[in-house]
């Protein structure tokens, strides 16, 4: 169950990826705060869907977000619908697993422009209107496996941490305008994704939970709280921090 911030209450979000997944669970999180939702996404139907599923204060854009210099027309486009918008979260991504030694270059190049520079340039975007507002949150979803050494993700890592020093100088940089950037770095959460993932792997589903101290994996909405407490006045003293979602599984032995 979401948490309730009655300051998000009419607050325009934009969020990106979300139409299943932890994005899905963001967005419905912000909704049952009554934020005005935007989601985004490739996939019409599956936005369409969700924006049924999530109800009338939520509405989809169909966009391929790696259309890097037509970014500022989807500002505009979602300004146009909601307003000008108060949170962005960064959640949409990519992931391919190979072996570092068969990953081609392209497939890491199409991970690094998704996961990172399409990140970049979109926060630009939102920033340039957010700035001379004076306030504004962007919280960007990092992964934990930025922070740990997982064999196959070799791209996936890389774009991750650079979305984390990417929060740090955009928080520099923008926090003294009032705008404040986070970023929330999601452990094993049980997704869709991850369930069909340990099905396939039983062993490794009880070595996560084994080093897990809360034993258990995470649920989505973990992760759509934290976004909603980084969002809210609550954090209004909170920026340029990368909070790992993970049930103290980095931590864990």
């Amino acid at each position: 169950m979401a948490g309730i911030y009655s300051d998000l209450s009419g607050k325009n979000v934009l969020v990106t990826g979300g139409a299943a997944g932890l994005g899905h669970a963001i967005a419905e999180a912000f909704a049952s705060n009554h934020s005005n939702v935007v989601i985004v996404g490739r996939d019409r139907e599956k936005l369409e869907l969700a924006a049924n599923r999530l109800g009338g204060g939520v509405r989809p854009i169909v966009f391929d977000l790696n259309s890097l210099d037509r970014l500022p027309d989807l500002v505009k486009e979602v300004t146009a619908l909601a307003g000008e918008i108060d949170v962005l979260v960064n959640n949409a991504g990519i992931n391919v697993k190979h072996d570092a030694l068969s990953i081609s270059n392209q497939e890491y190049q199409d991970i690094i422009l998704t996961n990172q520079t399409a990140v970049f340039a979109l926060s630009r975007e939102v920033g340039r209107s957010m700035v001379p507002r004076g306030a504004g949150s962007i919280i960007m979803i990092s992964s934990m496996a930025s922070h740990y050494g997982i064999p196959k993700v070799a791209a996936y890592a890389a774009s991750k941490a650079a979305v984390e020093g990417m929060t740090r100088t955009l928080a520099v940089e923008w926090s003294p305008y009032g705008v404040r950037v986070n970023c929330i770095a999601p452990g094993f959460i049980d997704t869709a994704m991850s369930s069909r993932a340990f099905e396939n792997d039983p062993a490794r589903k009880e070595r996560v939970i084994a080093r897990t101290p809360l034993g258990r994996l995470g649920e989505p909405s973990d992760v759509a709280n934290a976004a909603l407490f980084l969002a809210s006045a609550q954090s209004k003293f909170v920026t340029g921090i990368i909070l790992p979602v993970d049930g103290g599984n980095s931590i864990g032995f």
